[in-house]
């Protein structure tokens, strides 16, 4: 069984111990794709050293995230577009709008995130969209005819049952993690909505740890527990939820299974 984990962070300082251990679990437990993406260019270089250290598993995307969109935000933009020349890419991403922490930057944010849709069109890449507290702002940016046909996954997926369907309808898929396990998330209801076609796996490591292990660090391994809530929530079996997936992952990002 070979699993996927779309959207892990495991450059992070909260990896620093045992991160060379952490993908080696992962993948010993079936996890065989790993996809990380950018926060800033702060983190570049840990990113792609981890990459490099496993490069049959691990794959990097470039990108700004929008908590990073600061004074400095063109500076920053440059930066990931010139490191577009010397490296190979699965995404553009993480990008977005974020309204939860800090809305200061709002128009910032919105010219970032259309900056690298503009660099994901002109390259034929996906984009990995974080959409916290900005569903409405995220559609009416991507509504924009200049950015029609451009494939990509809503992050860590957070909106309504309305809002699920509006993404699969624009040809974007839903990234489910570790809140699919809480009690009170309307995850397992989005999942019955749109279907196994239309998700991939991410733990978004190391946060949204899933239940049992809420409050801890989160590790990639951890897609396995994701896969055993989707299975469930769609009566299906954990195969063909990894085999589904995996395959959804692997064709946005353009790979082929090893």
């Amino acid at each position: 069984m070979i699993l996927a984990d779309s959207h892990t962070h495991l450059y992070l300082e909260e990896f620093n111990n045992d991160r060379n251990l952490v993908i080696e679990k992962a993948i010993f437990e079936g996890v065989k794709y790993l996809f990380l993406p950018n926060i800033d260019s702060g983190f570049i270089d840990s990113m792609l050293n981890v990459c490099k250290e496993f490069p049959e598993n691990c794959f990097p995307m470039i990108g700004l995230h929008p908590t990073s969109v600061k004074e400095n935000y063109k500076s920053e933009l440059s930066i990931m577009e010139n490191w577009l020349e010397k490296e190979k890419f699965s995404a553009i991403g993480e990008i977005g709008i974020d309204l939860y922490w800090d809305k200061t930057f709002i128009n910032e944010q919105i010219e970032a995130f259309q900056f690298q849709l503009y660099l994901a069109k002109e390259k034929k890449m996906p984009v990995v969209i974080h959409s916290r507290n900005s569903m409405n702002e995220i559609f009416q940016v991507l509504k924009e005819p200049s950015f029609s046909g451009i494939k990509g996954v809503f992050h860590c997926y957070s909106g309504n049952l309305i809002q699920a369907k509006k993404v699969v309808e624009m040809g974007y898929l839903l990234g489910i993690g570790g809140v699919a396990t809480y009690k009170n998330s309307i995850l397992p209801d989005v999942i019955r909505e749109v279907g196994i076609n239309n998700i991939l796996l991410e733990t978004d490591a190391p946060f949204l740890t899933p239940v049992p292990f809420r409050g801890k660090r989160n590790e990639s391994s951890y897609i396995n527990i994701i896969a055993e809530k989707v299975a469930e929530v769609l009566n299906i079996e954990k195969s063909e939820v990894a085999e589904i997936t995996t395959n959804n992952t692997l064709s946005l990002f353009g790979l082929k299974k090893q």
